[in-house]
């Protein structure tokens, strides 16, 4: 008998014991997978400070590259016509050529600013439009002089309702149609398509016939200041900005962008949640 309960009290502390280092070892698995997880995310905290430091440096690097050209020549032209006595033609035709840079500068400014709040989280300002195609054939009217100067034209398919702000749609529709517009090939017609789904959603696109962007650009197409070799001819009349500006417009309306480059035709734009289309 005592033996017995000799080895029953033995088998109590075994079995006391095998339950002290399981919860033991949970508790150091738990600890040891807590500490992992700190880890990884402090590892994801530096990589995204780093990605932060950089994208702020190659920011602040842009805005001065495009800041400065137009400031050196402002600078230069103003000093030149102080240099000398100068008629009032001559003066006249020199505050022309400065209102015109310092145009750009505050283009650049203001598309800066919006870009800004818009990063902050403002949202777009809607009101009900009963008919996008009809503020697309505006903005495709405001563009027909330097689409005739290209030596292409627009064709529109499509409609759609709801509520946008239809300020910022125009400003993104113009950028996409200004780029279509700066590649497309001479004589060939730039495609604008609206399609609108069962729930609402738009798709707003620019199709334009021309060079092929190669797809490792595509990715970074909407980056703010980000210009694919090509575009580099263009960099007078384009700051590098219009297409984070759809990017925004397309956050801001609960959308997303897009883009497409392969044989031969290019198609870019971008999909928006509207409210009470169908009401």
């Amino acid at each position: 008998r005592n033996y017995l309960l000799m080895l029953l009290v033995i088998i109590t502390m075994l079995i006391v014991a095998c339950a002290l280092a399981i919860k033991a070892y949970v508790a150091r698995t738990r600890i040891n997978r807590q500490r992992k997880e700190s880890m990884r995310q402090q590892r994801q905290m530096t990589e995204d400070m780093a990605r932060m430091t950089q994208t702020q440096h190659q920011f602040f690097t842009n805005v001065s590259h495009e800041l400065r050209t137009p400031l050196a020549t402002l600078i230069g032209e103003t000093e030149l016509a102080l240099s000398r006595q100068r008629d009032v033609a001559e003066l006249r035709d020199v505050l022309g050529s400065n209102l015109e840079d310092l145009q750009l500068l505050a283009g650049l400014v203001n598309d800066m600013l919006f870009l800004s709040r818009a990063d902050r989280g403002e949202r777009a300002r809607r009101h009900r439009v009963d008919s996008l195609a009809e503020l697309v054939s505006e903005v495709i009217e405001f563009h027909e002089a330097s689409m005739q100067e290209a030596g292409v034209t627009a064709r529109l398919r499509g409609d759609g309702m709801g509520t946008v702000d239809a300020g910022l749609v125009r400003r993104a529709l113009s950028n996409l149609l200004a780029n279509a517009t700066r590649f497309a090939e001479r004589g060939s017609v730039i495609e604008i398509d609206i399609k609108q789904d069962a729930d609402g959603r738009i798709c707003l696109s620019v199709s334009n016939t021309g060079p092929v962007i190669p797809p490792e650009h595509l990715p970074r197409l909407f980056d703010r200041f980000y210009r694919v070799d090509g575009a580099r001819e263009h960099r007078d009349h384009n700051h590098g900005l219009g297409l984070a500006i759809v990017a925004a417009t397309a956050r801001m309306h609960g959308g997303a962008t897009f883009a497409r480059s392969a044989a031969g035709t290019t198609s870019v734009g971008l999909t928006m949640t509207v409210m009470d289309c169908l009401s």
